[in-house]
C-alpha cells in the first residue's frame, strides 16, 4: 500500500473560506462559529517557528496529528475524534488562560500527517504541537519537549485473539512471526526483545512490516477476526478496544515496555507553550471528566471488520479464485485486490441484492453491466458478474485515471473509490485534493480527505476496508505457502 502523504488542514480551510465567500448565508447557521474559525485559519501554510507569544500574535496554533477512526477524522466538513476534541478544548482553555478577546480568539488548526512526519514537521515549524498517542521515549525526548502525560504508567502488552497459540512467557515468541508497524514504538520494543533473545541463544522473532496505513485499532480488528494471532499495543488502548472488539485478550503478564507515558510534544524552544499545555493537562487527561467523556464517545460504537478466513466465506473465496485470477489477469489487475473488493461488496456472495438493485459478488447494477462501456447483458450468475465488475473497474481506470503520474496501486484504490461513489466524481475529488495542497495521485491521506468532505465516510470506509481485506488475504495465502499473483 502506498503511504499516506498528509498536508496542512489550513490549506483546506483556505479553500473552504473562499467557497464561503460565495455562500455568506452559511455563516448565519448553527455552524457559524466553526465557519468563522475556519476563515481565520487562512495563511497557515507557511513554515514558521515561535513560542506562545508569537502564536498568540498570529492567533493560531497548529496541531500535528494522524488520521484514524478515533483520533482524528473528517465526517463531511465536520472534524471529529478524540485528538480533535482535546485540541478544541485546549483552544478554549488557551483563550481563557491568555485572556484573549472573544472577537479575535486563538484558533487551533489540525494538521494531519503520517506518523513518520510528526516530529520532523514539528521541528521544521510546520506545526506547533504533535498530538497522536506519542509514547515518550529517550530517542524522541532527545528531539522534542514532551508535556506532562495525558496517560502515564502505560505498558506495551501482547493482545491475543481466539486462535492464538498458548503463550506462557515472552520467550514463547522466540522464532515466531510478529506483525508490527515499523514506525511505532512497538517496533523498538520488539527489536530490544530480539536482542535479548539472541544474547540468550533463542531464535529471534520474524518482524513483519504491517501496512503503515493501518492504525492500532485496524490491526486489533484483524486479531479479533483471527487474521493475526497477536499484536503488541499500548495497554490503555488495548484495554479500551478489548471492551468493544470481541475475541481480544489483553495479556497483562506479557509486557514489552513498562511505565511508559503518552503526551503531546512541542519544539524544545517553546517553553511557554509547553507550560500552557501543562496547565491544561490536569483538566483533560484520562480519569478527568473531559477525558472519560471523550473515551466513551469514541470507543463505544464502531463497525468492525469481518473475517475473510471464516469457513463459509473462505469456501466462497476458494470457489471464486479461478475467476478472480482469470479476469484480473485479462484486465491487468492484482487478483487479490479484486477479491478483497468483492468481499467488501458482498462477502463474495452471488445471492446478494442491494436496495438499489446491484447484483451479486461485485454488486454491479444490470444497467451498468449492459452499458456499452461494459457490454455484459446477464450478470445473474457468478462468472459474468465478476467479469462485469472487473471490466467496469477497467473502464473507470482507462477513462478517469489514465494518468502516468499515478502508480498502479493508487490507480486501483482510486478506481475503487469511483466504483463506490460514481466514477464521474473522481475528477472532482482529485481537483479538490490538488486545490487543498495534497497529492491528487495518492488515495490515503490525500484524495481520501476530499472524499470524506464531498462524499462522506462511506467511500472512505469502503476503500479502507478493501485495503484491510487485501492485507488479510495476503496473510492467509502466505501462511499456506500460496503465491498471491
Amino acid at each position: 500500500m502506498s503511504g499516506r502523504i498528509g498536508r496542512r488542514l489550513a490549506q483546506l480551510a483556505f479553500a473552504f473560506a473562499l467557497w464561503l465567500a460565495m455562500h455568506p448565508a452559511l455563516a448565519q447557521d448553527e455552524e457559524g462559529k466553526e465557519v468563522e474559525q475556519l476563515q481565520m485559519l487562512t495563511g497557515l501554510n507557511q513554515a514558521y517557528i515561535g513560542d506562545l507569544p508569537q502564536l498568540v500574535e498570529r492567533r493560531a496554533v497548529r496541531v500535528l496529528t494522524v488520521y484514524s477512526k478515533t483520533g482524528y477524522f473528517l465526517d463531511g466538513m465536520q472534524q471529529r475524534g478524540i485528538t480533535y476534541e482535546l485540541a478544541k478544548a485546549f483552544e478554549e482553555f488557551l483563550n481563557k488562560d491568555q485572556k484573549i478577546s472573544k472577537k479575535h480568539p486563538i484558533q487551533v488548526a489540525m494538521v494531519p500527517v503520517t506518523r513518520d512526519q510528526l516530529i520532523p514537521w514539528l521541528l521544521e515549524g510546520r506545526g506547533d504541537i504533535a498530538a497522536a498517542n506519542l509514547t515518550i521515549t529517550p530517542e524522541r525526548r532527545a528531539l522534542v519537549a514532551f508535556a506532562d502525560p495525558l496517560a502515564s504508567g502505560v505498558k506495551e502488552v501482547l493482545v491475543t485473539g481466539a486462535n492464538a497459540p498458548a503463550l506462557a512467557s515472552l520467550d514463547d515468541l522466540a522464532g515466531k512471526d510478529m506483525h508490527v508497524r515499523f514506525s511505532s514504538s512497538y517496533y523498538e520494543s520488539l527489536q530490544a526483545l530480539n536482542a535479548d533473545f539472541t544474547a540468550r541463544g533463542l531464535a529471534a522473532m520474524h518482524l513483519i512490516a504491517a501496512d503503515e496505513n493501518l492504525e492500532d485499532e485496524d490491526l486489533l480488528e484483524m486479531v479479533s477476526a483471527g487474521i493475526l494471532p497477536y499484536l503488541v499495543v499500548d495497554h490503555h488502548l488495548a484495554s479500551l478496544w478489548a471492551e468493544v472488539i470481541p475475541n481480544l485478550t489483553v495479556r497483562e503478564d506479557l509486557v514489552f515496555r513498562s511505565d511508559a507515558a503518552i503526551a503531546w510534544a512541542v519544539r524544545p524552544d517553546s517553553p511557554e507553550l509547553l507550560a500552557a499545555i501543562n496547565r491544561f493537562v490536569p483538566k483533560a487527561k484520562k480519569g478527568t471528566e473531559l477525558g472519560n467523556t471523550l473515551i466513551k464517545r469514541y470507543f463505544s460504537v464502531n463497525k468492525w471488520i469481518t473475517n475473510p478466513a471464516d469457513s463459509a466465506d473462505r469456501k466462497r473465496f476458494e470457489a471464486a479464485v479461478p475467476l478472480f485470477k482469470a479476469y484480473a489477469e485479462q484486465y491487468g489487475f492484482d487478483w487479490v485486490m479484486v477479491a478483497a473488493q468483492s468481499y467488501q461488496e458482498s462477502r463474495i456472495d452471488q445471492s446478494v441484492v442491494s436496495k438499489v438493485g446491484a447484483l451479486g459478488v461485485m454488486q454491479i447494477k444490470p444497467s451498468t453491466a449492459a452499458d456499452k462501456s461494459v457490454g455484459i447483458q446477464d450478470i445473474t450468475t457468478i462468472e459474468p458478474n465478476i467479469h462485469a465488475g472487473v471490466r467496469y473497474l477497467r473502464y473507470i481506470v482507462d477513462t478517469y485515471l489514465n494518468d502516468p503520474a499515478i502508480d498502479e496501486k493508487n490507480r486501483l484504490l482510486l478506481a475503487f473509490a469511483g466504483y463506490n461513489a460514481g466514477p464521474g466524481r473522481l475528477n472532482t475529488l482529485r481537483k479538490k485534493t490538488a486545490e487543498d495542497g495534497r497529492d491528487p495521485n495518492v488515495w490515503f491521506g490525500n484524495v481520501e480527505y476530499a472524499a470524506a468532505q464531498k462524499v462522506g465516510r462511506e467511500t472512505v470506509t469502503y476503500v479502507a476496508n478493501i485495503a484491510k481485506y487485501y492485507y488479510a488475504y495476503r496473510l492467509i495465502l502466505a501462511s499456506e505457502g500460496q503465491a498471491a499473483q
